[in-house]
C-alpha cells in the first residue's frame, strides 16, 4: 500500500450548475502528483489543493513533447454508489504509451489506489443528473530543464479531475463527420497508437477544417495509401453494413480505446457479426450507394458513443439512417450507461465500486 501526504484546501470552489458543465472546463479541489528523478525512481505521492504547476521554461516537455495522457470517468449510480469504469485498462494503457515515450513505467496498482483515494476526496464534485460524470485525466510531463534531444532524467505524474457533461453539444444525437483529404494523423511505426499530446496537436488542423465547414470532428485515412479510414479525432469509429459491424482493426496507427473493447465485447454477447479489419473509404461509399450502409457511429471514453448521421467525402455527403440514430447504436449507448451508471448489471466484471 502506498503512503499518500494528503493536503486539504482551505478555500473550496463553487461548484457549477449541472446544465453548464460543458466538457473539462471545470475542476475540482484538489490534484494528486507523484514525482521521478532517475535516481530515486517514482516518490513523494501526494493529494494537494488544484493549483497552478511550476516548472523550468528548458523542462523537455515544451521542448520535445515527452508527454502521455489517459482518460477516464467516475459516475454515481441510481442508488448513490460511485463506480469507475475499467481504470485498470487505462493505467495499463498509460504504461503502453509510456514505453512509447521512454518514459518509465508507473506502479499500475498504485496508481489506481491513488485515484480511488483521490475521488473520495473530491466525492462531492461527481455529478449525478443523466448524461453526466467526473472525468478523471492522468498525465505524466517530462520537468528536466535540459535542451538536448534525449529522454528526461525527472517526470511529474498528475491526476486532475473534471465533473462533466456530454462531450459534443448536441449530445446523443449524430454528429456530421468530414473525411480528410490532404492531412494525416499518424503512420504504422510512429505515435499513433499511443495517446500522447502531439497526436492531437497535430489533428488541430483538420479539426479547423471540419469546423469551418460545419462538422462535429474530422475522420482520418490512412497516411500511406489515403483510403483506409483509420480513426475520429476523439474517438475510434465503427459502420454496420449488411448486418454486420466492422471497425478499423489495430495496426500501431491506431488508439487502441477501451470503449471500443468494450463495445465489439457487447456486440459478440449480443451475437452481432463484428470485424476488425481494413475498410477503405471507397467501400463505404460502395455500400452507402447500394443501401447497405446501415449504421456509423464513435467511441470514445469522452464522447461515449456518438452516432453519426453524415459523413462528407470530397463533394459527396453520405447520410446514415435518415440523419436519425440507429438500432445497434442505440442498444450499445444504453448497455454501456446502464453499466456505468449502475442501473444494468455488470455482466462483464467491468466496474470498479469505491
Amino acid at each position: 500500500m502506498m503512503e499518500i501526504k494528503v493536503e486539504l484546501t482551505a478555500n473550496k470552489k463553487e461548484k457549477p450548475a449541472s446544465d453548464k458543465l460543458g466538457f473539462g472546463q471545470f475542476f475540482t479541489d484538489h490534484m494528486f502528483i507523484l514525482d521521478y528523478i532517475e535516481d530515486k525512481g517514482w516518490h513523494d505521492p501526494r493529494i494537494i489543493p488544484y493549483q497552478p504547476i511550476s516548472l523550468d521554461p528548458a523542462a523537455k516537455v515544451f521542448h520535445y513533447g515527452q508527454t502521455v495522457f489517459e482518460g477516464l470517468k467516475a459516475y454515481v449510480t441510481v442508488d448513490n454508489r460511485v463506480l469507475l469504469f475499467r481504470p485498470e485498462s487505462n493505467f495499463k494503457r498509460l504504461n503502453v504509451s509510456n514505453d512509447r515515450l521512454c518514459i518509465p513505467a508507473i506502479n499500475e496498482e498504485h496508481a489506481l489506489e491513488a485515484l480511488k483515494q483521490l475521488i473520495t476526496v473530491d466525492r462531492e464534485w461527481i455529478p449525478s443528473e443523466p448524461g453526466t460524470s467526473l472525468y478523471i485525466r492522468p498525465f505524466i510531463i517530462a520537468t528536466d530543464p535540459c535542451l538536448g534531444v534525449a529522454s528526461s532524467k525527472s517526470y511529474q505524474f498528475i491526476i486532475i479531475m473534471s465533473p462533466v457533461g456530454s462531450y459534443y453539444k448536441e449530445g446523443i444525437k449524430p454528429v456530421k463527420i468530414l473525411v480528410e483529404q490532404h492531412y494525416v494523423r499518424a503512420v504504422a511505426g510512429g505515435t499513433g497508437g499511443a495517446k500522447t499530446g502531439g497526436n492531437y496537436a497535430g489533428s488541430l488542423k483538420g479539426q479547423e477544417i471540419a469546423s469551418r465547414d460545419g462538422y462535429s470532428q474530422t475522420l482520418w485515412l490512412d497516411g500511406i495509401e489515403r483510403r483506409y479510414v483509420e480513426e475520429v479525432g476523439s474517438m475510434n469509429i465503427f459502420f454496420k453494413i449488411n448486418g454486420r459491424v466492422i471497425t478499423p482493426e489495430l495496426n500501431g496507427s491506431i488508439l487502441p480505446g477501451i470503449t471500443r473493447d468494450s463495445m465489439i465485447q457487447v456486440l459478440q454477447s449480443k451475437n452481432i457479426p463484428v470485424e476488425e479489419r481494413r475498410i477503405s473509404i471507397d467501400e463505404i461509399l460502395e455500400a452507402y450507394h447500394n443501401g447497405t450502409l446501415e449504421e456509423a457511429f464513435g467511441t470514445g471514453t469522452a464522447a461515449v458513443i456518438s452516432p453519426i448521421g453524415e459523413l462528407k467525402w470530397k463533394d459527396e455527403k453520405i447520410v446514415l439512417n435518415n440523419g436519425e440514430i440507429g438500432e445497434v447504436t442505440q442498444m450499445l449507448y444504453d448497455t454501456l450507461t446502464g453499466i456505468q451508471n449502475g442501473s444494468l448489471e455488470d455482466s462483464f466484471g467491468w466496474t470498479i465500486k469505491l
